[in-house]
């Protein structure tokens, strides 16, 4: 099993090689053909000099790469009305739009207020209407959750625009590398750094509450479960035992984490780890590898991913009866990093297809699966959570990039930077309302 550790260490060294880090740009790369039309008039400003925000041209592009709209081009508008009493209806049926936006942004005490107003443009109907507030360094996060509320609003699914993800980054070139975990908004902007190393960090997993962050870390040369508190800063080493310590998954309470370790004989499990106590329990008795664990929504099951049967294949166990593992994947040689759909009706996976590492989804009930990503090393997949999203790892040019595809497979983007390799991306959860 010596072989087993240095093969481990040897992935995780390997895919985080990389040059400098950059701000992340987004390409819609594949859109649904029946996309919405829809117009998201620039707001009107109601006070001197020019506007402090463009909230219609967020809001615009967080519905664009939803890939479920079509944004009117602002130099085909005929019209800018700021308020229901102004639009005029047939002009924009003419333009064959289903829905406008209108709105104005205005000072409000040490901010700004940003009220806007949704139309059915066939019916003339009010769909929605709303006043969000904010002070000047988080207006794109007031149009991102005007975004949400009009997603919510058209499609009846939650909008995810106002969350957040965390990856992992690389800068420099090897043998000098500075590795980073960073949180940034679900579009790649407003980057922070959260930990930083000249050792690899890797297997970032948010806490179901979205405040903390476990993940992996070799800078003391030897791998290390941490999990810190964002708002704070605060971290504290929760795994450190002989061997391998990785993969961590929170349960869903937020009390428990799922870990991969390997024990004095080498054999690589799944253990669970209550954070409180401390107390560790062996889920994963088989003398293959066990590893990459993920919850199921209720927290009563483990998937995980094991080569027990020749080749990665992924598995489930009952967390209070864990001796007896049932497979769950059966199309393709290979199928590995599970992870659970937000509903707990789906699984995301790395599966080998026609000689592409790609994501697929499996339905836990009829146990077929979809394709969705059509790259050559795709890797790391997690659900948005609302569901209706994937984000993963891919290859841009040689190069680490971060993309997103449809759980129905019918939009794609890719976040692509300049420079610099990124990867494990993970998807937090909803902000606490």
């Amino acid at each position: 099993m010596k072989k087993t550790f240095a093969v481990f260490v040897c992935f995780a060294l390997t895919w985080l090689a990389s040059a400098a880090h950059a701000q992340l740009v987004i390409e819609i790369t594949k859109s649904a053909e029946d996309a919405v039309p829809i117009a998201i008039v620039p707001f009107g400003w109601e006070s001197t000099g020019a506007a402090p925000f463009d909230v219609a041209e967020v809001v615009a592009a967080d519905l664009r790469r939803s890939g479920r709209f079509a944004p009117l081009d602002r130099k085909e508008m005929i019209d800018r009305p700021v308020q229901g009493d102004q639009v005029r209806f047939q002009d924009w049926r003419y333009l064959k739009t289903d829905f406008i936006a209108v709105g104005k942004l205005m000072p409000e005490g040490a901010g700004f207020a940003a009220q806007f107003e949704l139309y059915n443009v066939l019916t003339g109907q009010r769909l929605a209407g709303q006043r969000v507030t904010g002070n000047a360094n988080n207006m794109r996060a007031v149009a991102h959750r005007i975004s949400d509320i009009i997603f919510e609003q058209l499609t009846g699914v939650r909008g995810a625009f106002s969350t957040r993800v965390a990856f992992v980054s690389a800068e420099g070139t090897p043998p000098k590398q500075r590795y980073k975990l960073i949180v940034s908004d679900y579009d790649g902007e407003n980057q922070q750094t959260i930990t930083s190393s000249d050792e690899p960090i890797m297997s970032p997993a948010w806490s179901p509450d979205g405040q903390s962050l476990a993940y992996v870390s070799f800078e003391t040369k030897a791998s290390a479960i941490y999990v810190q508190t964002l708002r704070t800063g605060e971290r504290k080493r929760v795994s450190a035992r002989a061997g391998i310590n990785g993969a961590p998954a929170w349960s869903p309470d937020g009390k428990t984490l799922a870990i991969t370790l390997s024990r004095k004989d080498g054999d690589i499990d799944i253990y669970t780890l209550e954070l409180n106590s401390q107390v560790l329990t062996r889920m994963t008795f088989d003398p293959g590898i066990d590893t990459e664990p993920s919850w199921s929504s209720d927290g009563k099951k483990l998937y995980f991913n094991s080569d027990r049967a020749g080749g990665p294949q992924i598995y489930e166990i009952e967390v209070a009866n864990p001796n007896r593992a049932t497979r769950v994947s059966f199309e393709g040689g290979y199928n590995a990093r599970p992870r659970v759909s937000p509903d707990g009706k789906k699984l995301a996976v790395v599966t080998l297809d026609r000689g592409n590492y790609r994501i697929g989804v499996i339905d836990l009930a009829s146990k077929g699966m979809q394709v969705l990503s059509e790259g050559r090393q795709d890797e790391s997949p997690s659900f948005a959570p609302n569901g209706a999203v994937l984000i993963y790892a891919t290859q841009d040019k040689g190069r680490g990039v971060l993309a997103t595809v449809s759980t129905d497979g019918r939009t794609a983007e890719r976040f692509s930077n300049t420079v610099g390799e990124v990867r494990e991306p993970v998807w937090a959860p909803f902000p606490q309302r």
